[in-house]
């Protein structure tokens, strides 16, 4: 089984993503990557993941284009510009979903309040690729 999960910038929603899929199953080949890759993942997105066990501080954002001649049996996007640009593959792909997530780098407010948003955001990623895992994997 391969998965893509698609973001923007490849730095937080998607690397959380990969992160729990692989915690699911070990067995699973799962990418991330960005349209328009950030420069690091997200120290945030790091931390929070620790807090549940997972670490993600070895992953690092790439861009989409390393992929598009590779076979997927799922293309998953995780915000909306991605799923607008996402890009042609010219690998198989056998099935393109979205699971969409607000953005935690756009969190404002004092540190906790931002940390907040991260752990929110990364445990509806949690619920909602537990749900995908359970149905389609």
């Amino acid at each position: 089984m391969r998965i893509l999960i698609l973001c923007t910038g490849n730095s937080c929603r998607s690397q959380m993503a990969e992160g729990f899929l692989k915690s699911f199953d070990p067995e699973l080949v799962v990418h991330s990557a960005g349209t328009y890759p950030s420069n690091q993942v997200h120290p945030k997105a790091i931390q929070v993941m620790r807090e549940v066990g997972i670490d993600i501080s070895e992953g690092y954002p790439k861009d989409v284009d390393q992929f598009l001649d590779q076979s997927f049996d799922f293309v998953i996007t995780v915000c909306d510009n991605a799923r607008e640009t996402c890009p042609v593959f010219m690998g198989k792909v056998n099935e393109q979903l979205h699971i969409g997530f607000e953005d935690p780098a756009e969190a404002t407010g004092s540190e906790e309040e931002i940390m907040g948003v991260f752990r929110r955001v990364r445990d509806e990623i949690q619920r909602d690729f537990l749900k995908f895992f359970n149905e389609y994997i």
